[in-house]
């Protein structure tokens, strides 16, 4: 399959996710925010981690109007998958492909360090390689990174079986590291096409590396 991932000005976890997806068989194409259309035959569309430009401001909101993001809204709309990582989970907010918000984390600090992340749901490509309960160890490298969603729209997450991943310790136990309601790590759109999360999955795929959890993270979006 064919991957594109879209570098903005800030990217830094273009070439991570490029390395994962091409160890994991796939072909990778990285794709600059200015261009208009996505590669012809494209399978899926990542927006990687790291920052892009008007952060500043809050983040992806300047992002969100590059030239790229018509065609991966649109590819998204027509059924295509995308995934969203850290300032890409960002990117599908402000875009409105997610719903919610993000915040500044609850301490104020930026936050990195692996983070243990229960499955609360694999009723979803992504995650259909792993079980519901299993937890993983995955990098988080953010500083907005709390997410927010009013109580109308949490509730219809749940009843969607929108939200996939939160926060736990080794035991599964609750751990909230940036505040996100309910400990929310990852969601879904209602069509399960689209794919958020502030963990960073690519940073997790050799040992030596400290995690390969991030392998069946990513493998899931494969077929």
């Amino acid at each position: 399959m064919l991957v594109a991932v879209i570098v903005f000005p800030g990217t830094n976890c273009e070439i991570d996710t490029k390395y994962a997806f091409e160890k994991l068989g796939q072909d990778v194409v990285l794709v600059f925010h200015k261009e208009e259309h996505l590669p012809k035959g494209t399978n899926l569309v990542v927006l990687p981690g790291g920052f892009s430009y008007g952060d500043y401001l809050r983040s992806a909101a300047i992002a969100k109007f590059s030239p790229i993001m018509k065609a991966v809204i649109s590819f998204a709309n027509e059924g295509g998958k995308v995934l969203g990582i850290c300032n890409g989970f960002q990117m599908l907010l402000e875009a409105r492909l997610l719903p919610g918000a993000m915040k500044r984390n609850e301490n104020v600090h930026f936050i990195s360090k692996f983070q243990h992340l229960r499955v609360i749901n694999n009723h979803n490509d992504f995650l259909q390689k792993l079980e519901v309960g299993d937890i993983l160890n995955v990098p988080i490298a953010h500083g907005e990174g709390s997410y927010f969603i009013d109580q109308e729209g949490l509730n219809e997450l749940y009843a969607n079986e929108q939200v996939l991943l939160t926060y736990c310790d080794e035991k599964g136990e609750v751990e909230n590291p940036n505040g996100s309601i309910d400990a929310i790590a990852c969601i879904t759109n209602k069509n399960k096409n689209v794919f958020g999360l502030m963990p960073h999955p690519e940073r997790a795929i050799e040992e030596i590396l400290g995690s390969k959890d991030g392998v069946k993270m990513l493998e899931g979006l494969i077929n």
